[in-house]
């Protein structure tokens, strides 16, 4: 039916598993159309790029966009729209993870928009569509005949039982010490993306390795798909300045620069120098309208990174006077903001970050409405970056790509930390300020949380420090510079984050603008990063040692109690009533888990022993020999029935009444008296008998059972083992 579609299918084996690549069905006026899919996991990946450059910019206009249709697991959004609305924090950081690897492939001068958008078609729910996404935005670019020095290919490694996984599924990650995501080239690595569990810097280059082994499958399929489906390359104009204009520039220039090397500067000084230079030279063509501003603008920057760069391969001098291993000044401070839960400021050359820790309770935790693999969160990490933690202006409408992808590393770096729930029943929300920026804002984030966490009492694993590594190439030499400041991450060719304990790595990331990196650099930064962030991590310990033996007294106090779940409902009663009762009588607040968890949280103490004493006893069962103080709920000629716990009562015969013979029930008890009685026994129907007998002699359990059989027979036909009480809930 319809018009005839050729659809071209294309396979690829990577571990045990076929990724199948799919083109020519779906999006046919896209540029390029890939579906790619594993398993029960389908993505659709179009770029498109637009015909002419876009005006006025000097940057590369890509954007990556991630479509999380909730459709694709069977299910329906949970907003009151019922329908996705802003991306969430996990198609943010997908996003991110695709642009990473791609964009330094793209031609220097590329000015036409490219737009890259993914849509999840079908999710099964074990293979994961992130590195999915990053191998068919890179088929669909290979296709699409955008100037793209690709491809890239992609895969996951998991360390489980100490085995090194290739594309495990989310079950199996459930075991995982690793979550290594990288992609590259043929002949290197371009990006890699970890959360770890304490690894060490010699597994993880293992881990790397094998992972850039297994994506060679990946890059192959991709160029067989270009070879067979690509469409022409398209025309495209480079923005580049004319020689005639850089040969001016550079002769106005000469002698220039030098002398501001020659002076260490901080980053304001810097700026101020180069902005008056760019200022005076901009005048000295001011009559000459062949040359644009921006033009000698360029030049300028492009002259001023040669000779920092230049600087430091030569003589081992950065912009700031330091070598290539040292760290800047570090300066901590614990405890600055009264009425918080805990904070930490963390200081390392003219960078800053305060980082507040809040706890709550479970019910605070984060519900997630994505297709990952998480439904909750209990450990939040916020970063912002304000404007004026650069010296500039700006509006402040929300976190930006950027900063969800710093507060997801940090968060990646500290969560193995955090202690499990079932010694530690909180949730917990860290927000890092950073109020002052000039390089590794997120690693300063890192180290600001370990030290807010410590400070509000969170008894952490292990403390976690990280730092930045950079690097400076030219051909065959490098420098790979720790502690990268601003300037060098901008005038490098890496920005490689690693965070950790002093046993191991748990979070790392890099990106790089050079078109790939071998082993030989990545062992030199790894090696070098843990000098660094051990160095940091000490300086760290001078500030606060471990963490404090007592929460602040403004953070709530959980306490835990375990119920039988099938009687949760008793404390939950008609409605929420009782649960609502206790906690406005008590002033707690509970959460109730489906295992029978019970929750209490307060910051007064005797507010949650209340609290504590009411859950049991609604929940408490009967104990043969056990004594209770009773209310008398009903009399009747043969007994009391007396409720020794709430909505649980028993029989007390009436010649258990006494330590003498009754006459009359009521001539001992009444309706609304408090007794004290012994369960002396249940039978196989929950029916108690009690005794206050018992308690008045000093009997145990079987002696009251013995007197009780001892009685006159017509005692016991006046309805009393037959009839005695038993557990059962209590109308509200």
């Amino acid at each position: 039916m319809g018009q005839n579609i050729q659809t071209h299918r294309f396979e690829a084996r990577v571990a045990d598993r076929d990724i199948i690549f799919e083109t020519g069905k779906l999006a046919g006026q896209a540029g390029g159309a890939v579906v790619a899919r594993v398993g029960d996991s389908l993505v659709l990946a179009t770029a498109t790029a637009s015909r002419q450059p876009r005006e006025g910019v000097d940057f590369f206009p890509l954007t990556v966009d991630y479509e999380e249709r909730l459709y694709a697991a069977g299910r329906i959004p949970g907003s009151f729209f019922r329908r996705e609305g802003r991306p969430s924090e996990e198609a943010i950081l997908l996003c991110r993870l695709t642009d990473r690897p791609l964009r330094p492939l793209f031609p220097k001068g590329f000015r036409n928009e490219v737009h890259i958008v993914l849509t999840a078609l079908s999710s099964d729910g074990e293979n994961q569509i992130d590195v999915l996404a990053i191998n068919a935005a890179s088929a669909a670019l290979m296709i699409s005949g955008i100037p793209f020095d690709g491809p890239v290919g992609a895969v996951r490694v998991g360390l489980i039982d100490e085995q090194l996984v290739i594309n495990p599924t989310a079950s199996e990650m459930e075991h995982s010490a690793l979550d290594l995501r990288v992609a590259g080239t043929e002949d290197a690595i371009l990006m890699v993306e970890a959360g770890a569990n304490e690894v060490s810097e010699a597994r993880i280059l293992e881990a790397l390795r094998v992972g850039h082994e297994a994506l060679q499958a990946l890059i192959h399929v991709q160029r067989e798909m270009a070879a067979q489906v690509g469409k022409p390359a398209m025309e495209v104009v480079l923005a580049e300045v004319l020689e005639e204009t850089r040969s001016a520039v550079l002769s106005r220039l000469d002698g220039r620069i030098a002398p501001m090397l020659e002076t260490n500067r901080t980053k304001e000084e810097y700026d101020t120098a180069l902005n008056t230079l760019r200022d005076e030279l901009i005048q000295d063509f001011a009559e000459d309208e062949s040359v644009a501003p921006k033009d000698v603008a360029q030049v300028l920057d492009e002259e001023f990174k040669k000779a920092l760069r230049q600087r430091v391969l030569d003589h081992g001098i950065r912009a700031d006077g330091r070598d290539a291993v040292t760290v800047r000044p570090i300066s901590g401070e614990v405890g600055l903001l009264p009425r918080t839960h805990g904070s930490g400021l963390f200081s390392r050359g003219e960078t800053q970050v305060l980082t507040i820790t809040t706890l709550g309770t479970p019910r605070e935790e984060q519900t997630l409405d994505t297709l990952g693999p998480n439904e909750t969160k209990r450990y939040m990490h916020h970063y912002n970056f304000p404007p004026y933690s650069t010296g500039e202006t700006g509006f402040m409408r929300g976190p930006k790509r950027r900063e969800i992808g710093h507060g997801a590393l940090a968060e990646r770096a500290l969560l193995p930390m955090i202690p499990e729930e079932d010694g530690f029943p909180y949730t917990l929300r860290l927000v890092s300020e950073v109020l002052s920026s000039n390089g590794s804002t997120s690693m300063g984030s890192v180290c600001a949380s370990t030290l807010s966490l410590m400070d509000a009492g969170v008894p952490i694993k292990a403390p976690v420090s990280g730092v930045a590594m950079g690097l400076i190439t030219q051909g065959d030499r490098y420098v790979v510079l720790t502690d990268i400041q601003g300037m060098e991450d901008a005038l490098g060719d890496m920005d490689f984050k690693v965070a950790g304990t002093r046993q191991g790595i748990n979070a790392l990331q890099m990106d790089i603008k050079i078109r790939g990196l071998g082993y030989e650099i990545l062992e030199k930064a790894l090696a070098q990063a843990r000098e660094g962030r051990l160095y940091i991590l000490d300086r760290m310990l001078e500030v606060i040692d471990s963490s404090r033996p007592n929460l602040s007294p403004y953070a709530p106090r959980i306490i835990t109690v375990q119920i039988d779940p099938e009687k949760i409902g008793k404390i939950i009663g008609p409605g929420g009533k009782t649960v609502r009762a206790i906690q406005e009588e008590t002033g707690v607040k509970i959460d109730i888990g489906e295992d029978g968890t019970v929750f209490i949280a307060s910051a007064d103490g005797e507010g949650s022993q209340r609290a504590v004493q009411m859950v049991q006893a609604l929940t408490e069962e009967a104990e043969v020999g056990r004594v209770y103080t009773g209310k008398v709920v009903r009399t009747t000629e043969f007994g009391a029935f007396v409720e020794i716990l709430p909505g649980t009562d028993g029989l007390v015969h009436i010649s258990q009444l006494a330590d003498y013979r009754v006459p009359s029930v009521e001539d001992v008890v009444r309706v609304g008296d408090e007794i004290m009685v012994m369960v002396i026994d249940i039978d196989g129907e929950g029916k108690i008998r009690l005794s206050r007998q018992a308690v008045l002699e000093g009997w145990t359990a079987e002696e009251a059972r013995e007197h009780d059989r001892r009685r006159p027979s017509g005692g016991r036909n006046r309805g009393g083992r037959n009839r005695g009480g038993r557990s059962r809930p209590r109308q509200q």
